[in-house]
């Protein structure tokens, strides 16, 4: 089968950065399935993974963290799939990635497909939509249909990919008010489209900001880059007994003890937790998406491609590594067909 892999990690600006591979197909095992990959896209991980460092792999490793595709075949586990179906996923950061023909995952961490998406606009969601869902409800512990009027959200970078999930799931889901941070007069827009009730811009004083937006404190913060940058802003406008999550790891120890006499809460997402450590509860990443499939068909939430490039090969996904890198990219970039 065709792939994309590295054996080196090096700029992306080197061609042997990503190369085109042949690789043998895999067959599915136990709750394995075998998904024919349509299209796929890029995220942050995927160029964090790549980074260049000394390490030589002794065979070709293929990264990708997001897919759409069909089902070919499955293991003699598996019992919530069948050969044919549409299906998407983010996968498991600890096996071969989506960036190859076809790919083995584990149907506990495996959606159907939204019936009204092409393949390339299913791509967008998986990793996105599993990371703010369990951000938003797990982790802050966002009631799903909130009792609680007037509640409030913060979502530090929301013009990313994340971002423009998290603000729709926050709005229509959750229906809190949300407060997000955009620099650019276009990213500005795209979380007002998406739903945002108010744009901040996360390079000034985020507390002086908001409070001209009416804003004493919120009840949650979503920071989604440069935590240790944003953590003491986030400290000083979370509410009393308020909580900050964060995907992003910290370079530096961070003050936790900006919390205590707020009695606020801190507290980490990382989508491929359950995969990693085959939690007792790893299927729920699976009904996730097949619940966000629903948001999707019954036009409740959109995805959020802004990019596609065809086919999917070294040279594309070096282009997409490459604009992922520059920081300043608006929703998903997707690639499509082999």
């Amino acid at each position: 089968m065709k792939a994309v892999a590295l054996t080196r990690y090096l700029p992306i600006e080197n061609p042997e950065s990503l190369v085109d591979v042949q690789l043998d197909k895999p067959t599915p095992k136990g709750r394995d399935i075998l998904v024919e990959i349509k299209a796929i896209a890029i995220n942050p991980v995927d160029v964090k993974v790549r980074a260049p460092k000394d390490t030589v792999e002794p065979a070709p490793r293929v990264l990708g963290w997001d897919a759409a595709g069909v089902v070919q075949a499955i293991g003699p586990e598996v019992s919530r799939f069948k050969v044919g179906d549409r299906v998407f996923y983010a996968g498991d950061i600890t096996r071969p990635g989506s960036n190859s023909e076809f790919q083995l995952v584990d149907e506990r961490i495996v959606g159907h497909m939204p019936q009204s998406l092409a393949f390339e606009q299913a791509a967008a969601l998986p990793l996105t939509a599993i990371t703010a869902w369990e951000a938003l409800f797990d982790r802050l512990h966002v009631p799903a249909a909130t009792s609680l009027p007037g509640k409030s959200i913060l979502i530090i970078g929301g013009a990313g990919g994340v971002g423009s999930i998290a603000i729709q799931l926050a709005v229509k889901v959750a229906g809190l008010n949300v407060i997000a941070t955009a620099s650019r007069p276009e990213s500005e827009k795209w979380v007002r489209e998406l739903g945002a009730q108010h744009v901040i811009n996360h390079f000034g004083d985020l507390s002086a900001q908001l409070k001209e937006q009416g804003f004493d404190s919120v009840d949650y913060v979503l920071i989604l880059n440069d935590t240790d940058h944003h953590f003491p802003a986030a400290a000083a406008v979370v509410a009393p007994q308020g909580t900050i999550c964060t995907i992003v790891e910290n370079a530096a120890p961070l003050d936790v003890s900006l919390l205590k006499a707020k009695s606020a809460g801190f507290v980490w997402e990382f989508m491929f937790t359950r995969s990693m450590f085959q939690t007792a509860d790893m299927q729920q990443q699976g009904y996730l998406l097949d619940r966000i499939a629903g948001l999707i068909d019954n036009k409740t939430i959109v995805t959020t491609v802004n990019q596609v490039l065809s086919p999917i090969n070294a040279a594309n996904l070096r282009q997409a590594h490459a604009t992922l890198e520059t920081g300043r990219v608006i929703g998903k970039i997707v690639l499509k067909d082999f």
